[in-house]
């Protein structure tokens, strides 16, 4: 353990990273910057030849330092995972979905850990950070790392930190956001620690690996239960006829005891739609049901048909029907000032509208094209023509580039699912709020 901590603060150890996405090529830049070397295993070749020849594909890490970093022997990638066989640490940052059943799919994890185990050797540190239910790194990774005949906390070390990426926050990075860490012992923890205290400001431990699970899981639990329930006060305020933005910004001053959540037309994202139901499933093999988990996803996956539904009273108003109208969709990414589409609610609201017969058109600053969706939906240019061509606008995504006031002047109508167009002050009678 200890030769190890020395070689990690004297920047003389290996580190490795098992997946460059939104999560892996960001740390191992930190890791990098930190005066480490690092390697990143992928296997998907073009990300390992963008890397080498530092080009970055991730908004948030930019290509004149990772290139940088490359050219002074910092980072490299590959697809060879022999290389784990000089790696002193490897952390783990591959995709954890869900099934259609909702049920978690860890194949990308397990595939990562036999790959490590025929390299495994002593003195080596596995540190998992992909998000996944509690009981994971200690029920499925340690009992494989273990066949080898190395013991844990001994003769190699292990960890989970949940990764808390949040693309497109500016405010808090990869470096600045606290660390987690919970190590399957203390000497582990222990590793893990000074590892991760070497590019991130500030690291903070906890008890088990399991722990350290079920913290990722709370913190996104906690946000998806919040969401679900102000896009349920959505529905009464509705039917109240009672401007919900209103109702929100006015709690909002209480200094004390309230904490803003905001409607929309549904969750997207790598993390908040899917990390509850990791949770939900892991208790249900304990016979346990998560009510607030599942009475959360049920109102959230709700809120694209809710949209729909504006749509085609909006148009109904108008002396249109869905079928054949022509609809503009403003945004698909998952949130706004992001090229990420990951789970986003624009997809479902499409392939809504296109079932329904309705001729849609979108706009993205970060999206041309959608792959899978190119029969349902093109892209096009916002100006006076395309907005006023079409029947009905809606913002899905409100990213700070589109100008609201041109589109609310040139549209026929505008519904907003995000209160983007709160400081347009004119035509306000062609703007629909959710």
């Amino acid at each position: 353990m200890e030769k190890l901590i020395k070689k990690i603060e004297e920047e003389q150890a290996e580190i490795g990273i098992i997946g460059m996405g939104y999560v892996g090529l960001p740390l191992a830049v930190e890791f990098a910057r930190s005066g480490l070397h690092v390697t990143g295993i992928d296997i998907d070749t073009k990300r390992v030849e963008e890397i080498n020849s530092g080009k970055s594909y991730i908004q948030d890490t930019d290509s004149e330092e990772l290139s940088l970093l490359v050219k002074n022997g910092r980072l490299k990638a590959t697809d060879d995972f022999s290389v784990l066989a000089s790696l002193d640490t490897v952390s783990i940052c591959v995709p954890t979905p869900l099934r259609k059943t909702k049920d978690p799919d860890i194949s990308f994890i397990v595939s990562s850990t036999e790959e490590i185990l025929k390299y495994l050797h002593k003195g080596q540190l596995i540190v998992l950070e992909s998000t996944t239910y509690p009981g994971t790194t200690d029920e499925i990774i340690l009992p494989r790392l273990e066949s080898s005949g190395l013991k844990v906390g001994k003769d190699f070390f292990l960890a989970f930190s949940p990764e808390r990426v949040d693309p497109g926050n500016k405010k808090y990075t990869t470096k600045n956001t606290p660390k987690i860490i919970g190590g399957v012992t203390e000497s582990c923890t222990r590793v893990a620690r000074a590892l991760y205290e070497k590019a991130i400001d500030r690291v903070v431990t906890v008890s088990s690996s399991g722990s350290a699970e079920m913290v990722k899981l709370l913190e996104n639990t906690f946000r998806a239960v919040n969401i679900a329930l102000v896009n349920e006060v959505v529905l009464m305020c509705n039917r109240l006829k009672i401007n919900v933005w209103e109702v929100i910004e006015a709690a909002a001053t209480k200094p004390f005891g309230f904490m803003p959540f905001y409607p929309g037309p549904g969750l997207g994202g790598h993390c908040i739609p899917i990390d509850p139901h990791y949770l939900s499933w892991k208790l249900k093999t304990l016979n346990y049901k998560a009510r607030f988990i599942e009475l959360a996803s049920e109102i959230n996956a709700g809120m694209p048909f809710y949209v729909v539904e504006k749509i085609g009273d909006v148009l109904n108003s108008r002396q249109k029907s869905i079928k054949g109208s022509k609809v503009m969709v403003l945004g698909v990414t998952y949130k706004k000032d992001i090229n990420d589409v990951r789970e986003s609610p624009a997809l479902d609201i499409i392939n809504i509208l296109y079932e329904k017969g309705a001729s849609i058109f979108f706009n993205d600053p970060y999206i041309r094209e959608l792959d899978g969706y190119n029969e349902m939906i093109e892209f096009t240019e916002i100006n006076v023509n395309s907005l006023k061509e079409a029947d009905c606008v809606v913002i899905v995504t409100d990213h700070t580039a589109y100008d609201y006031s041109l589109i609310v002047e040139h549209s026929p109508v505008v519904i907003d699912t995000r209160n983007a167009t709160k400081n347009v002050n004119n035509h306000r009678e062609k703007i629909i709020s959710l």
